[in-house]
């Protein structure tokens, strides 16, 4: 079946092609085969999500569902932790409407509308995000509706609601820095702005608990006496999404409503100015921005420090680097604060226990993904090596480069865990430094030639690297923790993370 050119379904169509075919690519990198390995692998997760969901809401639904505030309030603050994350991806998404796509040429040039487009794209936003998170709630929505009946499935329609808002709050900002601090700027803020979003309410509510009952767990402040004393009266409209989400069909479709009026009315002012926009963002990544000449002088250097600067100011120019690990770095101020609260309190192994892991699998996916953008990501390849050096040198300088941004962002927090005690620095300091090496090895091993654009899509290079890395950095934290807690038992995680090293190095392809 065919569309007219340029209408609504037609654009729509496209739209999914270019959809269908990045997902692919994302998920196969170009090999079909690893699609079969994606479906069986994503069906057993799914799989075991749904035990899990069905075996975890058992003893509630037996125990008989009350609609009382306690049940209001935790109910609204997991929605809400959920939506935050929701409202970081749309803004991405959003921004890759004005920023990633390399069509727009072509189409802005055709006789078609703009605005049409514009319509049809921000759509395609608040469908993938609505799939998205459809996708992830489904095992718990269904085994609700199988056990207690077909009118939990009205999250669905809350899940709907919620998407269309964050897509509308996206595009308002989008369109607000545009106007602000221009497009040379805006993806990069953007990106800043998502980061903080996605993690900030988590951050937040870890903050409360902290300050409040002195752990991290985001329950005990959601089911504590005083936000219940204050939460409202459980006929209060504000928590409308909370009983739509509990399976009351009215509220929901109150919400489906409103939230898509306000979709709609916010595409409908947004659209006129995507043409102009759009046209404004062609050609920043390849045209240098204007600087004034520098009044500081060369100064004598060695190879490897010029290799190292060279690294530091790649990364810190990346924009689309800044939205994938800020979130990283946000999940290190919990820590910090709980080190911080308890600085001379005489705080037992218990809270260290819980910090040190933290921030040894911290450690091990930055010095992962910034390991990648300085090997594997190198936009001046050719550059690089028909420069001078021998390889080792090249090599040698990146890793040094990577290690010292994680030495640098652990260094404040080791400082305050220092003070508080150590010994748990020390071990802390060397479980860090061992996964970060161990993440930069095996990305050294399984090194590819890319662009530093495809930092997204960086997993589809090898599966093995990604899982190698994952296990490494799970198994050094898992070390780290057994370690504080005086166990003789860290021996084991410790072993076979040097297990998954040497797998990883054996099955690495071998470089001429």
């Amino acid at each position: 079946m065919s569309f007219a050119p340029a209408s609504l379904p037609w654009l729509a169509a496209h739209e999914f092609r270019l959809a269908w075919r990045d997902t692919l690519a994302m998920m196969t990198g170009g090999r079909r085969v690893r699609l079969v390995g994606w479906v069986v692998g994503g069906a057993l997760v799914y799989g075991l999500m749904a035990v899990i969901a069905w075996f975890a809401i058992r003893p509630w639904v037996e125990a008989g569902v009350v609609l009382d505030k306690e049940t209001l309030v935790l109910i609204s603050g997991t929605g809400l932790l959920f939506w935050t994350v929701t409202l970081s991806q749309a803004l991405e998404a959003v921004t890759r409407v004005y920023y990633g796509r390399s069509d727009l040429d072509l189409i802005l040039s055709s006789p078609t509308s703009s605005d049409r487009l514009f319509a049809v794209r921000a759509g395609a936003v608040f469908v993938s995000t609505a799939a998205l998170g459809a996708l992830l709630i489904s095992p718990l929505v269904l085994a609700l509706a199988i056990q207690d009946g077909p009118r939990w499935l009205s999250a669905f329609l809350v899940l709907a609601a919620l998407a269309a808002l964050s897509v509308a709050i996206a595009m308002a900002i989008t369109r607000l820095l545009f106007r602000v601090v221009g497009p040379r700027r805006t993806r990069l803020i953007a990106q800043i702005i998502a980061g903080i979003v996605g993690a900030g309410f988590v951050i937040g509510i870890q903050a409360a608990a902290i300050l409040t009952h002195g752990g991290f767990s985001r329950m005990d402040i959601l089911q504590s006496d005083a936000v219940i004393a204050g939460a409202p009266d459980v006929t209060s409209l504000l928590w409308l999404p909370a009983r739509a989400a509990l399976g009351d069909p009215v509220p929901a479709l109150v919400m489906v409503v409103l939230a898509l009026s306000i979709f709609a009315a916010t595409v409908a002012l947004i659209a006129p100015s995507y043409g102009s926009l759009a046209i404004s963002t062609a050609g920043l990544d390849r045209v240098g921005s204007r600087r004034r000449a520098s009044t500081r002088t060369f100064s004598p250097t060695t190879q490897r420090q010029a290799l190292r600067r060279k690294e530091w100011k790649l990364l810190m120019r990346d924009p689309w680097l800044v939205s994938q690990t800020l979130m990283q770095l946000l999940y290190l101020v919990p820590p910090a604060l709980l080190l911080w609260i308890n600085y001379g309190s005489g705080a037992g192994d218990g809270m260290f226990i819980v910090i040190v892991p933290v921030l040894v699998m911290a450690c091990g996916q930055l010095a992962g993904g910034l390991a990648w953008l300085a090997i594997s990501g190198e936009d001046a390849h050719d550059l690089v090596a028909t420069a001078p050096l021998t390889p080792s040198t090249i090599l040698r300088a990146k890793i040094e480069a990577v290690l010292s941004v994680i030495a640098a962002v652990l260094a404040p927090l080791l400082l305050l865990l220092a003070i508080a005690s150590s010994p748990m620095a020390a071990i802390t300091a060397v479980c860090a430094f061992v996964a970060a090496s161990a993440s930069t090895a095996i990305q050294l091993w399984f090194r590819v030639t890319a662009k530093r654009s495809m930092f997204r899509r960086r997993q589809v290079a090898s599966r093995a690297a990604t899982l190698s890395e994952a296990f490494s950095s799970i198994l050094w934290a898992a070390t780290g923790a057994l370690w504080a807690a005086g166990s003789i038992l860290a021996i084991g995680p410790a072993v076979l993370a040097l297990g998954v090293l040497g797998l990883a190095r054996l099955i690495a392809p071998r470089k001429p």
